[in-house]
């Protein structure tokens, strides 16, 4: 080989696809969401649905329940990048993001199902709190700890317990209401400022 071939050379390996990356994404939660359980789920109804061989599903995901927790986490809005001048604000911002995913009828369908067994496929599940549950709760938790270092929040603050209280409430709603419509655009404030009263020095 010619050191101008060499140069030119396609590195080892086929370049992976985002186009059918996306499009296996969107077939696994569609299947899912059309109520086919993640025991049902097959990935060769998937790389049927997402029109792709099975090899091409192999070559990003090892076995089955690694792609369904990462078409789960792609459900998941990114944390939002918090201002950091207020404490209310920030959990605000933070409650807001949880409500506006919940609130879609695909999301919300989609995760039902597929937590129904979380039981039955715990790595499954461990892998998806990592990637997409543990990154917000860390984001929330660094809010309430510098709370308490400004002042803003009481020194004896038990960051858990006010951590599952803001949180625990914007689930209670959002398991409760019938569409989006029914998250109304005030509630995170609502939420915050309300727990905020009982966390204020």
């Amino acid at each position: 080989m010619t050191t101008t071939e060499s140069a030119t050379a396609r590195p080892a390996g086929r370049p992976r696809s985002e186009k059918a990356e996306k499009a296996i994404i969107e077939a696994t939660l569609d299947l899912i969401g059309e109520g086919m359980g993640v025991s049902e789920l097959s990935i060769e109804a998937i790389a049927s649905r997402a029109g792709v061989g099975k090899t091409t599903i192999y070559r990003r995901w090892s076995n089955k329940e690694d792609l369904v927790a990462d078409a789960l986490a792609s459900l998941k809005a990114p944390v939002p990048t918090l201002a950091g001048v207020s404490v209310r604000d920030d959990l605000i911002a933070l409650l807001d993001t949880m409500m506006r995913e919940a609130g879609q009828d695909r999301t919300r369908c989609v995760m039902n199902i597929a937590m129904s067994e979380s039981d039955r496929y715990p790595r499954l599940f461990e892998k998806f709190m990592k990637q997409a549950v543990e990154p917000r709760t860390a984001a929330m938790v660094a809010v309430l700890e510098r709370g308490v270092e400004t002042g803003e929040l009481r020194a004896d603050l038990d960051v858990r317990l006010s951590l599952g209280t803001l949180a625990g409430a914007m689930m209670w709603h959002i398991k409760r209401a019938a569409g989006e419509d029914d998250l109304a655009d005030d509630l995170p404030g609502r939420i915050v400022d309300s727990v905020l009263r009982g966390l204020a020095p």
